[in-house]
């Protein structure tokens, strides 16, 4: 069955939400080129007989951000997973986590996550994917609890199980994002229990990583500061290097927070609770 594919070139800050906003039109997968670059390359899949120009356009808009210059071509079954294939090797973060794609071999060294690219976001290739994951490596989870707030494809989840935390809870509000998270965890031979945002059940955690966008952060600061168990860590990404200071604010009530990384115009925000 032949497909549309969309390439198109975007500013680096507006890549993740043209991407979410490229699914939420239909895509059926959305990846990420060039992410150490001022502007990123998109890459797009979606149905033979899908309009390219009205659907990106319609992304464009819930994006905020002008159409982008793009190039529309037919691709068949096999041609699409060659590409995708190319575009996505084994990558190292923080020195000892690897993320590797199911068609290459793993390493025989550091802590190893298969995970293939998909509809839910994070394949580790996107700043703040890298910044939270480097975060993840650098605290202790051995026998934590730990809660992943908007999972995408579960990457922070399973990350923080391969790592030692003893129960991983994963929320979204995308079923598509839960069904990933799942698979994804099983696929690596770890336990994630997935939840939309009201099945949550309760309880507290050690250890919370959201990587959202800056609002939707903000507003979930009382739910996460009511998860938090006194002393917890937290840490927060999809943040705007100029968003850095609004969020910092929204979560000095409850948790000692500061920037503690950027890299590519994101900033990650960490905090402890008080």
């Amino acid at each position: 069955m032949p497909w549309l594919a969309l390439t198109l070139e975007v500013a680096a800050a507006q890549a993740e939400t043209l991407s979410d906003a490229l699914v939420e039109q239909g895509a059926h997968s959305v990846w990420i080129d060039d992410p150490g670059r001022p502007s990123h390359r998109l890459h797009a899949l979606f149905d033979a007989r899908a309009n390219a120009a009205a659907l990106l356009g319609a992304a464009a808009a819930a994006a905020g951000c002008p159409m982008p210059p793009y190039r529309a071509y037919d691709v068949a079954d096999e041609d699409w997973v060659r590409a995708t294939q190319a575009q996505f090797g084994p990558q190292c973060v923080a020195g000892r986590l690897w993320i590797v794609p199911s068609w290459h071999e793993a390493p025989r060294e550091g802590v190893v996550l298969r995970l293939d690219p998909g509809l839910a976001f994070g394949t580790g290739s996107h700043a703040t994917t890298r910044l939270v994951l480097g975060w993840l490596a650098s605290v202790p989870l051995q026998d934590a609890h730990v809660l992943d707030y908007g999972c995408g494809s579960g990457i922070l989840a399973i990350a923080a199980a391969k790592l030692g935390a003893t129960r991983v809870d994963a929320v979204d509000l995308d079923a598509d994002a839960l069904a990933a998270t799942g698979g994804n965890a099983r696929a690596n031979e770890v336990e994630v229990r997935v939840f939309a945002p009201e099945q949550l059940p309760p309880g507290d955690y050690d250890v919370m990583v959201a990587n959202i966008l800056a609002q939707p952060l903000i507003v979930l600061e009382p739910l996460l500061a009511a998860r938090a168990r006194p002393g917890a860590r937290l840490a927060l990404a999809g943040i705007l290097d100029a968003q850095a200071a609004e969020v910092v604010a929204a979560y000095r009530e409850h948790f000692a927070a500061r920037v503690a990384a950027r890299e590519e115009g994101w900033a990650l925000i960490e905090g402890q609770r008080r």
